[in-house]
């Protein structure tokens, strides 16, 4: 997929997403303000989430509980300063156990993600869109 976008569209981005990925494991890269978080939120909403999705920047993982009762762990490792630092909050217990995986900053645990992951890219473009590559 490679498709520019506006706010207005994340439902169906969101959808497409959870419709076409081969893993549960999504990596999100994407400079500050192109919308990793936003798209998560609209993804954990559309994997029938009620409780509404924030960024755990300084708790690293927030867990959060489908109506189905499945679990999706959203991670930001913005704050990550060493891969170690990932380990001492369990990672791979929770990259392995078949549950949604929405990762932002996969790049400062590179060495640790699963190796069945799909990456998205955002980019800001100048009009306010986005542009998603998966």
């Amino acid at each position: 997929m490679n498709r520019t976008y506006s706010l207005q569209d994340l439902p169906e981005i969101a959808k497409e997403i959870i419709s076409s990925v081969q893993s549960k494991s999504l990596l999100f890269y994407g400079e500050m303000g192109t919308g990793k978080t936003t798209l998560i939120k609209e993804i954990v909403k559309q994997l029938g989430v009620d409780d509404v999705a924030h960024s755990p920047t300084f708790s690293l993982v927030n867990e959060y509980l489908s109506r189905k009762g499945e679990s999706i762990y959203h991670f930001d490792f913005y704050r990550i300063e060493k891969e170690e630092e990932a380990y001492d909050i369990g990672i791979e217990e929770y990259f392995y156990d078949q549950n949604w995986c929405l990762i932002e900053w996969p790049e400062k645990v590179e060495n640790l993600l699963p190796l069945e992951s799909v990456e998205i890219r955002l980019s800001l473009n100048p009009d306010n869109t986005r542009t998603i590559q998966i």
